[in-house]
């Protein structure tokens, strides 16, 4: 049978969920003016040094992330990326030139995938993951 929690313990966690929500808010976040609110105190926290692992409050840090997380997965969704502009991107971050990248291939194999004369294969993509530090998945 289950047991039913006592009214003075739900009174004492609703006393002190109310107290922290009035400083962090650990709600849904449903409205750009929360949204913002959110950011700016997750942006608190980990000025404060929330975000260390051994600290108290990481497990709130990460709360609050997911909440923003999940708000700005909802209003505002990542748009897809062609591979190409990707890597381009990454290469003139990085100012490479298309010798630059021997994990592709020579010079005129980067230079026929820029043109999108040819795609990125599973090696290709594994290296370039793997010299940028991004997931595979962008260059799909």
């Amino acid at each position: 049978m289950e047991t039913v929690m006592d009214r003075s313990v739900v009174a004492e966690i609703t006393a002190r969920f109310h107290a922290l929500t009035s400083i962090v808010p650990l709600n849904a976040i449903r409205h750009a003016n929360d949204h913002d609110k959110a950011v700016a105190m997750l942006n608190q926290l980990l000025d404060a040094g929330a975000a260390e692992e051994n600290s108290p409050l990481a497990d709130l840090v990460n709360t609050l992330g997911a909440l923003i997380g999940d708000y700005e997965d909802t209003h505002h969704p990542a748009a897809d990326v062609p591979p190409v502009a990707t890597l381009r991107f990454l290469m003139e971050q990085n100012r490479l030139t298309q010798s630059d990248l021997p994990e592709v291939g020579t010079q005129g194999v980067v230079s026929e995938i820029l043109r999108g004369k040819r795609d990125l294969n599973i090696r290709q993509i594994k290296a370039l993951a793997g010299r940028f530090h991004v997931p595979a998945s962008v260059f799909i």
